[in-house]
Formats: structure tokens, sequence, C-alpha cells
């Protein structure tokens, strides 16, 4: 029997950050406490800036995109943010939308496999990806709640599993 594999990803579903964000937008513009404080958020590229006239309010959009990304079934380990910076008369946080796994954290997370999960599990290193194999499925499954279990620093999902 051939062997069973799946692949580590960690994807966003850019959609879906447009989705959140828009929808920040317009709770910005509705909500009362957002009245007269130039609260605004836009995105370039991987990049979200957020900016208000005061420390508090530009957290505080901060805080309402968290919570629409955790809405939208976004993982809050994909936004990587900073703290608010003042430009001139306004304060704004640049927040970076994090893909990929990078080779360090594919060996890390191939390291966990090899010294915790079940014996026979195989994972190699694919570019930003990381594909387990082994010839029993259930040894799979068990590799995946293994890593669920894990607190690790980035997001990831199960992919291609066949």
């Amino acid at each position: 029997m051939a062997d069973s594999s799946f692949d580590i990803v960690s994807k966003v579903e850019w959609q879906e950050v447009d989705n959140a964000i828009n929808q920040t937008s317009r709770e910005i513009a509705t909500r009362f406490d957002f009245k007269n404080v130039g609260g605004e958020i836009s995105r370039s590229g991987e990049k979200i800036e957020m900016k208000a006239n005061g420390e508090e309010r530009v957290r505080a959009i901060l805080d309402v995109l968290q919570t629409k990304f955790v809405k939208r079934g976004l993982s809050l380990k994909a936004l990587d943010a900073g703290d608010p910076q003042l430009s001139g008369k306004e304060y704004k946080i640049f927040a970076n939308v994090k893909e990929g796994i990078t080779t360090e954290d594919a060996k890390k997370v191939a390291k966990i496999i090899r010294d915790e999960g079940p014996k026979g599990v195989k994972a190699q290193v694919q570019g930003d990806e990381l594909r387990v194999s082994s010839k029993s499925r259930d040894d799979l499954q068990a590799v995946q709640a293994l890593l669920k279990g894990k607190d690790l620093e980035f997001a990831i999902q199960f992919v291609n599993y066949r």
C-alpha cells in the first residue's frame, strides 16, 4: 500500500482579510465612540494601516479588527501588529499579515513530529510548506492532533490529505 500524506501550510484567505477590514471600516464610521477621532483603516499588499487622533482610539480600531478576524475564521497568529506610533498629529499602527511557513519554523515542526509523533512518520520541507507522510492514516491523524495541541507562533492548516 502506498504512503498516505498531507501538507502543513500557513495560508491566509485574502478575501476574508478584505471582508474583515471592510467590516471594521464600517464599524468605525458608525460607532459613537469613533466620532470625530479621524479613525480609518486601509490595506496595501500584506500591510494594514490604522489611523486615529488618539493612542487609545487606534488601539480600539486594532481590537475591532481582531474581533472581525476571529468572526471570519482567520487566525490572530497571522496578524502581526506593531505598537502605536505618533505621526504628526495622529497615531498609526501598522500590521502585517503573515503567510507561509519559514524554513526555521518548518524545521521546528518537523522536530516536534520526529520527537513526539508516532514512529514511521516522515516530515520533509518543501518550499513554504511541510509534507508529512506515513503508511498509516491513523499515525497522520495522531500527528494532526499533536500539532493542534501545540501552541505554535504561526497559524497552520492541513491540506492535500491523501
